[in-house]
């Protein structure tokens, strides 16, 4: 009896458990599918038509959609270069050279989380203005002039790299944290290799669900973000759609719906992908 009571017990104990993680999920999915199923229903129902996927069917036909998606998509990509060409170098360097400067290190890749956006565009803004009126004489002028063309907005790239090294670095520093980078690059460096090769073919492939965690939260961030475009007088994706919001609300929220979905399918391809990797 005792026994069959210390069963009933831990049985007991054991069920609890799923029941509160089973609510917690249920709260969770609620928190999120409810918002976006009013969403949706916005964007196909109207009192005078009734259900309807005109605005879904529009979108390709939008003036700027195209355009401004592009530019978004060519921006991310830009960034999610250029930060992690800066950044993993960076903190290979500190890690195996000089470890102590890591927490300078990392107060200075997490400073822009305290500097508010509009702040930080206020400063951009300004150092455009100062300098094209400064550097008019002289031949850097004209690179000035270039890294604002509207086509491609160089600046807009340098802003987010900004905006993105705190997500980037907590998603590095935690994948580095889970392998012996100093051995594995003595190790290599012994057998020959060069320093592009060592980073390239050694801490590289060891680093790819980190770097995949970065470049989709970059992607993320420079798909909605809307404050330093917006007020530097870009028009990217973000910007696009609350432009239209002021006109045509079902598609703007459409457009949100379908960015937002794509986004999602592109996590759960790379999160499959690396769980197939980890499976062998």
């Amino acid at each position: 009896m005792a026994a069959l009571t210390g069963l009933e017990r831990i049985s007991g104990g054991s069920s609890r458990p799923r029941v509160w993680r089973g609510a917690v999920f249920l709260l969770a999915a609620a928190y999120f599918l409810i918002p976006l199923g009013a969403s949706l229903w916005y964007t196909i129902y109207t009192p005078a038509t009734g259900v309807s996927f005109a605005a879904y069917g529009s979108l390709l036909t939008a003036e700027g959609f195209v355009r401004s998606l592009l530019l978004s998509l060519s921006l991310a990509v830009a960034t999610i270069v250029l930060v992690l060409l800066l950044a993993l170098p960076a903190m290979l360097a500190v890690r195996l050279f000089a470890p102590r400067l890591r927490p300078l290190m990392e107060v200075l890749c997490t400073l822009p989380l305290v500097v508010p956006p509009i702040t930080f565009v206020a400063g951009i803004g300004t150092s455009l203005r100062t300098g094209t009126d400064v550097l008019a004489p002289t031949p850097f002028w004209a690179t000035l002039i270039a890294v604002q063309d509207p086509a491609f907005p160089v600046v807009l790239v340098l802003a987010y790299v900004v905006l993105v090294l705190p997500f980037v670095y907590r998603s590095l520093d935690a994948g580095l944290r889970t392998m012996d980078v100093r051995t594995l690059v003595e190790a290599a460096r012994n057998l020959g290799a060069s320093w592009p090769y060592v980073l390239v073919r050694v801490v590289v492939p060891n680093l790819r669900s980190a770097l995949a965690s970065a470049s989709f939260l970059t992607l993320a961030l420079v798909l909605g973000e809307y404050t330093v475009a917006s007020l530097l007088g870009y028009e990217p994706f973000a910007v696009w759609i609350v432009t239209v919001a002021g006109s045509k609300g079902q598609l703007s929220v459409a457009v949100s719906i379908l960015s937002l979905l794509l986004i999602w399918l592109l996590l759960l391809a790379v999160s499959s992908a690396f769980g197939k990797e980890k499976g062998k």
